[in-house]
């Protein structure tokens, strides 16, 4: 039977001097997904990215990725030529040009897919003799990433993929995952503070927030579960407590009064028309607005 996740952890801890990085997190990455990380500086992504690699030995808890144990040195080493990083600083080897990197870096891989190597240095118009300390920082990241998406990894973690890049090159990047998902059989888990980045490709995410998972789901249902239901009195909104489930905040301007919800809409709204409002609007919830209410940060 196929693992239907590609990651799967339980209760992953890991603690740095005494400090908890991770306190417990739970994630589950379903097979051909677009997954996105979201979280703030901070909060555990890299931590957890480390540990999903063997990078670094979680304190406790249990994880798999690719149905492998990253902690064990054996199938650590497989896991990492099954699956392919791309880190924040998009690490190359300045001293070569792009010609040399990519030969050198298929060297290590039988998968290594020369058809989509072309297709990339096309589409990437990446010069291939241009050294790599010369390449802009756009360029670095499609080089980075051409080298990942070649390789014939059933896995691509990607730590901040567009951080620095202009609207035209984030563009190109997040295009070329999606294409590339719906091409091959390849699964993406990306971390990003660009939530529009995560808003525009994903279809699942996780919210991370002192290094546990407090929101995860497809983002369809993540969507739909959080509500905001506005209303506006004659007079100055009246203060009283909602005691609906769900319920995550409650905000009073003049006559208006602001309630968001999370899967208790239905039993709010009853509530919230129970005070003979002269007007009632029930409101979509953005994933930037989600990330915002739940990490408790003010927009």
């Amino acid at each position: 039977m196929v693992d239907p996740f590609v990651i799967e952890t339980v209760g992953l801890r890991k603690t740095y001097d005494g400090v908890e990085a991770l306190r417990g997190l739970n994630l589950q990455v379903p097979a051909g997904s677009i997954f996105g990380f979201l979280g703030r500086n901070g909060a555990g992504k890299t931590t957890a990215m480390k540990v999903l690699l063997g990078m670094a030995r979680p304190t406790s808890g249990d994880s798999r990725v690719l149905g492998l144990r990253p902690a064990s040195p054996d199938e650590g080493v497989d896991l990492r030529r099954r699956a392919a990083f791309v880190s924040e600083d998009k690490s190359l080897y300045d001293a070569m040009n792009v010609d040399a990197m990519i030969r050198f870096t298929a060297s290590f891989f039988s998968r290594w897919r020369a058809d989509l190597e072309q297709r990339y240095l096309r589409a990437f118009e990446l010069p291939r003799r241009a050294a790599v300390k010369t390449l802009s920082r756009g360029m670095r990241t499609k080089l980075a990433l051409l080298l990942a998406l070649c390789r014939g990894a059933e896995l691509l973690i990607l730590d901040e993929p567009t951080s620095g890049l202009d609207p035209a090159v984030t563009e190109q990047v997040l295009q070329a995952l999606v294409a590339h998902v719906a091409d091959e059989a390849m699964t993406v888990f990306f971390s990003s503070h660009q939530i529009a980045d995560v808003d525009q490709i994903a279809d699942h995410v996780a919210i991370i927030d002192q290094g546990r998972a407090v929101v995860a789901g497809t983002l369809d249902d993540i969507r739909s579960s959080y509500r905001r239901i506005q209303l506006v009195f004659d007079g100055d909104a009246p203060e009283r407590p909602f005691r609906a489930p769900g319920v995550i905040r409650v905000q009073r301007t003049g006559r208006v009064l602001t309630i968001v919800a999370n899967g208790g809409a239905e039993a709010a709204l009853e509530e919230a028309r129970a005070l003979r409002p002269a007007s009632v609007d029930v409101l979509p919830v953005t994933l930037k607005e989600i990330f915002l209410e739940t990490v408790n940060v003010e927009d």
